[in-house]
């Protein structure tokens, strides 16, 4: 039996927790991925605002959940294998943190050994506007290697729902990690074919 992918799923207190658990809910469904999920306190009490959704239905979406705080958690080390991470949403607190090194919990911490290992990185940064210090700290991180994807919608998909607009930028966003996203949302072909 061959090992299955992993990925990081972290949630922090910006707006637009729908993005991580979606990730989750589709990642749920992959039987060759297993998803890692760490959520800031903010990002609880943001979950609960945003989507009524309790700690305990988030966490079932999940294969493995780890602690906020827990530093000796597996994610915490290069040694332990995963495709990389995304933080969906992505606060600039924890933009910040990444951007200088804070290891101070285990969303940063994750996202700094990811960096350190080469493997990708993907911050969907939540905020506007954006001040210098925001402008900055995301140059950082992508000269460090990490790629900086605000869920902007592409209106020119021309969306029914706002479920079609988060699966948007879902699928934009896993694809890259080479996550089957088949149906989740339509590439853009071309004026003349659309």
């Amino acid at each position: 039996m061959s090992q299955k992918k992993r990925l990081i799923i972290a949630i922090t207190g910006a707006t637009g927790a729908v993005y991580g658990v979606r990730m989750l809910q589709v990642l749920r469904e992959q039987a060759e991925w297993e998803s890692h999920l760490v959520i800031s306190t903010a990002g609880l009490v943001n979950l609960s605002y945003e989507m009524q959704i309790t700690r305990s239905e988030l966490y079932a979406l999940a294969d493995v959940v780890h602690g906020i705080d827990d530093i000796a958690a597996s994610i915490a080390s290069g040694g332990f294998k995963t495709e990389g991470l995304i933080i969906a949403p992505c606060s600039m607190k924890t933009l910040a943190a990444v951007a200088h090194g804070f290891g101070d919990n285990l969303i940063s911490r994750a996202a700094d050994v990811a960096l350190k290992e080469r493997r990708r990185v993907v911050l969907l940064t939540r905020e506007a506007p954006l001040h210098l210090v925001h402008i900055r700290n995301m140059a950082t991180v992508t000269e460090m290697g990490g790629i900086i994807f605000p869920p902007m919608p592409a209106f020119y998909s021309k969306f029914n729902s706002v479920l079609e607009m988060v699966n948007e930028t879902v699928g934009r966003v896993l694809d890259m990690y080479g996550v089957n996203v088949s149906g989740l949302y339509q590439p853009w072909t071309g004026l003349s074919k659309n």
